[in-house]
This record gives structure tokens, C-alpha cells and sequence, in this order.
């Protein structure tokens, strides 16, 4: 990747510097004028700025970190160093007249990414039926994604980030789903929760009241994401949040000319819009407290759970990600848009 792929302007939108992070995944860009560094913009900016409402047509310099660490050029040698005392994802280079030169990625040092060892619950009963005809012979979680079932793929995304605690709810052809796993080679624990019938996403989780004593991530069986979990913990720690969603950004534009009217009169006439917008990613840190809004066997979606914990004056928190931070599988043309994705990142 060429340096100049990771620069941005201070007068590009927040919208903008999203759609750039995403197309470099490298979750940092410099603000540079005349080839001087200005400032830094990670994800974790655009996150806070958005959070602190504000608007996606505002500029970068209104989140941009202006007095970002830097390394000069003749220290080099120290790069690893000084990444690990500040904690820096990406370390910029400059030269003598602050030029930016180079940059050094923590990932490029060899430093590990920090852990975190929560359980993961996976909601893994549904019918699959947006999915059907694949699902009349295996149940959702083992249809393969590239060389891997997607549940397969979402358990190695949490033992990356350090959770070896895995628990499945299960029920549509669940004793496949049992034999997957109960074969795999593995270095990580995975029990299952049977259903006896469809609870729905939230109903499941009260056969775990009694298993559950500590936080703990809670995923569908159908999406992947592309995230720091030790981030999304500690984000839900510092906002003390009963429940953390993850939430994409979506973009849409209307493929039509869309009119604004009044009484018959034009007011306003807007060509192709483009609409941003959060949706729900089937992504949540949760406490073991929410689980007492539950009833045994009651058919239950986790947004009524949602619901109920935040009348009953429980904080829910939204941790905001890009669209190219997840991949949903819940229909057939995204099962192919997902299994793309997973062969670009090899």
C-alpha cells in the first residue's frame, strides 16, 4: 500500500475519511497539506465525533487529533519502542520539516493485539429459512463459508481476541451441529444450550440464568465482523452499559429524484440522495443482570430484551463500526457477497 492511500485532507467529510478507512482497512489516516503531517484520524475518532453527535457532512479537522505522537525520521530504530509505551495502532514518520515519510503499524512490530477473555454465546437454532434450500440439510451455523462453516468462522475471530468460553444455543438439527464441533481439533471449551422449541434470539439466553455470572459477548450465527473486541468491552466498561450493540453505518442512495411537496407546490426537489444510517449488526456485550427480564419458555427477540432492559433504566450503548466491518449472511446473495469478502482478505 502507498503512503499517499492513507492520507485525507482536513476539508473531506467524516463520511468521506469512513468510506477511506474502510477501503484501506488500516484503520488510520494522516492529515496532510503539502506533504506536512497535520493530524491523525483513526476509527476510534469518527467513532467519538459520531457518538458526541456529530454529523457526517462535518469536516475531518473537527475530530482530527492534532498533536498526534510522532517519530522522527532519525529514530526510526526506536519505532517498536515508542508504540508500545503510547499504545499506538499506526506511528507516523516525518522528516525535519515534518513531512510524512513513513508509517509504522504496531501488526508490523510483531505486538500483540490486546485480549480479552469474555464467554461468547451464539444464538445457533434458527430455521435458517432466508436460506433455504441450504438449510433443509444443514443447519445454519455449519453452511460453509469459503473452507469453513460461518460458525466456525465467528468462534476464530473471538479466540483470536482471547475468549475460549464458547456456548451454543441450539436446537433446528442441532446434533450436526454437536458433531461438528465435538470432533474439531480445538484448544477452546464449546457447550451447547438445547431448546426444546424456538425461543427466538433472546428467549434462548434463560437456559444460561443460572450458568452465566459474568459479561459476556452474544453474536447471531449469521455475521462476522471485522472489529477490536477488547475495544467493544472496554467501551462497555467505561459507559458502564448494561447491553453494547454493535451497530453499522449504512449507506443508501435512492435511485430516483426525490420531491419534497406542499399543497400540490414544490418545495424541494432532490436528485438521488443518499441516506446513513445505523442498523443492528447482531452484535452485543451483555451483562448477566439483563437475563432477568427473561421468562422460561416465552418466545423472546433480544430487541425486546433491549427494550425491557432500558425501561427498567439499564444503559444501552451503541458501538458505531463501518459497513465494511461486517458481513451478514442471511440471505443467499449475501452468503455469496460474504464468501467474496472472506477470499479478498485470503
Amino acid at each position: 500500500m502507498r503512503i499517499e492511500e492513507l492520507q485525507i485532507a482536513q476539508q473531506e467529510s467524516v463520511l468521506g475519511a469512513l468510506r477511506q478507512l474502510d477501503a484501506t482497512g488500516r484503520r488510520v489516516l494522516f492529515v496532510v497539506e503539502n506533504g506536512v503531517l497535520l493530524a491523525v484520524v483513526t476509527d476510534g475518532d469518527v467513532r467519538r465525533h459520531l457518538l458526541a453527535g456529530g454529523s457526517l457532512s462535518d469536516p475531518v479537522q473537527c475530530m482530527a487529533n492534532y498533536t498526534p505522537v510522532l517519530l522522527p525520521y532519525n529514530r526510526i530504530h526506536h519505532a517498536k519502542s515508542v508504540i508500545q509505551e503510547h499504545g499506538v495502532h499506526a506511528l507516523p514518520v516525518v522528516d525535519a520539516q515534518g513531512r510524512l515519510i513513513d508509517v509504522k503499524f504496531a501488526e508490523g512490530n510483531d505486538l500483540a493485539a490486546a485480549q480479552v477473555s469474555l464467554p461468547v454465546v451464539m444464538m445457533a437454532g434458527g430455521l435458517g429459512t432466508r436460506l433455504y434450500p441450504y438449510t433443509k440439510i444443514l443447519p445454519k451455523p455449519l453452511i460453509p463459508v469459503g473452507e469453513l462453516p460461518i460458525a466456525e468462522h465467528i468462534v476464530n475471530r473471538f479466540y483470536k481476541a482471547g475468549c475460549r468460553e464458547f456456548i451454543f444455543v441450539v436446537n433446528y438439527k442441532k446434533s450436526m451441529i454437536k458433531s461438528y464441533f465435538n470432533e474439531l481439533e480445538k484448544d477452546y471449551c464449546v457447550e451447547y444450550a438445547d431448546e426444546n422449541e424456538p425461543l427466538g434470539t433472546g428467549g434462548g439466553l434463560y437456559l444460561l440464568a443460572e450458568r452465566l455470572k459474568q459479561t459476556f459477548f452474544l453474536t447471531n450465527c449469521d455475521i462476522l465482523a471485522d472489529i477490536d473486541f477488547a475495544g467493544l468491552y472496554r467501551f462497555h466498561q467505561e459507559r458502564k452499559n448494561c447491553i453494547t450493540m454493535v451497530c453499522a453505518l449504512k449507506d443508501y442512495t435512492i435511485p430516483y429524484g426525490v420531491i419534497e411537496q406542499e399543497n400540490g407546490s414544490l418545495i424541494e426537489m432532490k436528485e438521488k440522495p443518499q441516506l446513513s444510517f445505523y442498523i443492528n449488526t447482531g452484535l452485543y456485550v451483555v451483562e448477566p443482570s439483563v437475563l432477568s427480564y427473561l421468562r422460561p419458555g416465552v418466545p423472546t427477540p433480544f430487541t425486546d430484551v433491549i427494550e425491557a432492559a432500558k425501561n427498567g433504566g439499564g444503559r444501552i450503548g451503541v458501538y458505531p463500526i463501518s459497513e465494511q466491518s461486517w458481513m451478514d449472511m442471511g440471505q443467499l446473495e449475501e452468503l455469496e457477497q460474504m464468501r467474496r469478502r472472506l477470499e479478498e482478505q485470503g
